[in-house]
């Protein structure tokens, strides 16, 4: 019986040595987290995605209105991290297109414990606060898969300016959330 070192190997070991090295780098330039700065909406915030993404509008129902909503978003390290963009006339449409749009999240997890808290965003709207939701728990059991999601505005000369950062599922690297929404810069 032939052991793996008496196996013929398909070229010299040099060769092999060099072409380890070659994957190795290889695998070095593409990883899992590709970090790129993508502007989403009209002028307004610039997010730091994990990979190229891709981009929709599709009608949201926020309370009685049916609203536009800019969407760039894509898939890295089994999760998927979103920017949603919708454009309010005023401060008081803003805030409510922010209640339907938050209690609409709620709705889509429910059964999920989640934690709701205040947030902080430079340059966001204090008019409009941002507010932060977590999943608690692991997902699976009846639960959702774990959410991360920050609501905030930007007032503008025309109105206010809604976001939703999203981050779904639990990304392969410990500190892709992080670097998500500390990556979100408004103008």
């Amino acid at each position: 019986m032939r052991s793996i070192i008496d196996l013929p190997m398909p070229f010299p070991s040099t060769s092999r040595l060099a072409a380890i090295a070659l994957a190795a780098v290889a695998f070095a330039c593409s990883p899992t987290f590709n970090w790129r700065e993508v502007p989403v909406g009209d002028a307004g915030v610039i997010a730091l995605l994990p990979c190229k993404p891709d981009r929709a509008t599709r009608q949201l129902p926020l309370g009685t209105d049916a609203v536009a909503v800019d969407m760039a978003g894509c898939k890295a390290g089994g999760a998927t991290f979103a920017v949603a963009h919708a454009s309010a006339g005023s401060v008081a449409q803003a805030e409510s297109w922010m209640r339907a749009w938050r209690a609409a999240t709620a709705q889509q997890l429910a059964g999920t414990p989640v934690a709701e808290t205040s947030a902080n965003l430079p340059r966001a709207s204090t008019l409009v606060a941002p507010v932060r939701l977590d999943t608690q728990g692991p997902a699976g059991a009846g639960h959702a898969e774990a959410a991360h999601v920050l609501w905030f505005a930007q007032q503008r000369p025309d109105g206010m300016a809604l976001y939703q950062a999203t981050v779904l599922g639990t990304p392969s690297s410990f500190d892709a959330l992080q670097t998500f929404f500390e990556g979100l810069r408004l103008p």
